[in-house]
């Protein structure tokens, strides 16, 4: 991703969907090793939380530490939701202003689940710039009509939860947006990001999330996905690309390799920051060593360093 957008840092996850680092993505007391912290599971965010920073990870995953809501990506959330909620209705009817006048209602149902995002906007009484946030959510949904033609769309599966256990026993999961099936049988899976397109030199770490979904799919269905298909609503740009086999395995190492630094970070306690331009948009800095800060207690069980060859 692109380390110079703040949007585009929020876009390294499952953008729109909110991820208060998911139980089964967190390191559990127990396990074998005489109570050692054991890791279960594994998600693109926090595969990508990992890559860029293991102190991130551990704020996340394991101390859980409070996030303030970010306009950006509860932005991505409202779009997600209208986008999702359209191909409800008949597919003559999924038009830019039946998309449009989705968004109060939508908007509504996230500040009931999530009452946290209404802190956006306790400092706007005359509602100036909530309004200006919704209409970019507007924006946003209209752009995607010139981009794709719901009319012509049957999602096989919206807001799909797929979860697959490798041999290793780790457990990889996530949200995939919206699953297409053709008449053939050829899968796309399809990804709306609320941000503008990556540089050509970061279109690798774009799509990581993707082929982390077909390693998935292919795990769980034994089909490789034809296509893996990116829609960038902030700068009106898709991503495409065509995965094999050789892709998905080679994910999969290093997945693997990925998941064998946290169990070792996990049993040690050994968290290191990696500084990066996406430090300036971390919420933990209070607590971050770089910053001069202090971590919480680590609060898992540690593994006594070993001497010598034993």
């Amino acid at each position: 991703m692109d380390p110079a957008s703040p949007e585009v840092s929020v876009a390294a996850g499952e953008d729109g969907h909110p991820e208060a680092a998911p139980a089964g993505d967190a390191p559990v007391a127990g396990g074998s090793g005489a109570g050692r912290g054991a890791p279960v599971g594994l998600s693109p965010s926090r595969a990508s939380d990992f890559m860029q920073c293991p102190l991130l990870y551990r704020f996340r995953v394991i101390d859980r530490l409070p996030e303030k809501p970010s306009a950006a990506a509860t932005r991505g959330t409202l779009v997600h939701a209208v986008l999702e909620r359209l191909f409800d209705a008949p597919a003559g009817e999924r038009t830019a202003p039946r998309a449009k006048s989705l968004i109060p209602g939508q908007w509504e149902r996230l500040r009931e689940s999530r009452p946290e995002v209404s802190e956006l906007f306790a400092d706007d009484p005359d509602g100036e710039r909530l309004a200006q946030w919704l209409a970019e959510a507007e924006r946003l949904v209209e752009r995607w009509f010139t981009l794709e033609d719901p009319t012509r769309l049957e999602p096989a599966e919206r807001e799909l939860f797929v979860e697959a256990e490798l041999e290793s026993g780790l457990r990889l999961r996530g949200i995939i947006d919206r699953v297409d099936v053709a008449p053939t049988g050829e899968v796309r899976i399809v990804d709306y990001k609320t941000g503008k397109a990556p540089r050509p030199e970061y279109a690798e770490g774009a799509l990581f999330q993707m082929k982390f979904y077909a390693l998935v799919v292919w795990r769980l269905k034994n089909v490789v996905p034809r296509r893996l298909q990116l829609v960038y609503l902030g700068s009106g740009d898709v991503l495409t690309y065509d995965p094999v086999l050789a892709d998905l395995e080679r994910v999969e190492r290093k997945l693997l390799a990925l998941w064998e630094a946290i169990r070792r970070a996990t049993e040690t306690g050994e968290w290191r920051p990696r500084p990066t331009k996406l430090c300036g948009w971390c919420d933990h800095q209070a607590h971050c060593p770089e910053f001069g800060g202090t971590p919480p207690p680590y609060p898992l069980p540690v593994r006594p360093a070993q001497s010598g060859g034993a």
